[in-house]
């Protein structure tokens, strides 16, 4: 899978999946750690990259674009914050939710259970 690790995710976790075989770049190596969720959008759509993140507006912004991909990983309510930790439920989690991805979906991982849901997302 090839992913693209928002600010609010560490670099190691981008780190980790590449030692698991994945292709996973972290928004600081593009020099978009402060960039509009706007732009780490378009970044991902152009690389068919999943975009992995604990920051909530990405649902919102799914939500109004109306559009298939890219996909959204988000850590939710309470969810591991250590890095090790989220990376661990990412890779646990990965071949459950990899079909889910590829057509389009936002994930939503929390403590104790899986949300799904396909895009694009409508009212």
């Amino acid at each position: 899978m090839r992913f693209l690790i928002d600010n609010a995710i560490s670099w190691r976790v981008a780190e980790s999946l590449n030692a698991a075989g994945h292709d996973a770049v972290h928004v600081r190596d593009y020099g978009l750690q402060a960039a509009a969720d706007s732009e780490i959008f378009e970044r991902a759509s152009a690389e068919e990259r999943t975009i992995v993140s604990a920051d909530t507006d990405f649902g919102t912004l799914l939500a109004a674009r109306r559009t298939s991909s890219p996909s959204v990983i988000l850590f939710r309510h309470g969810s591991q914050r250590r890095p090790d930790e989220q990376f661990a439920l990412l890779l646990a989690n990965l071949a459950q939710i990899e079909t889910d991805l590829v057509r389009g979906s936002l994930v939503a991982i929390e403590p104790a259970r899986l949300r799904i849901r396909s895009l694009p997302l409508l009212p």
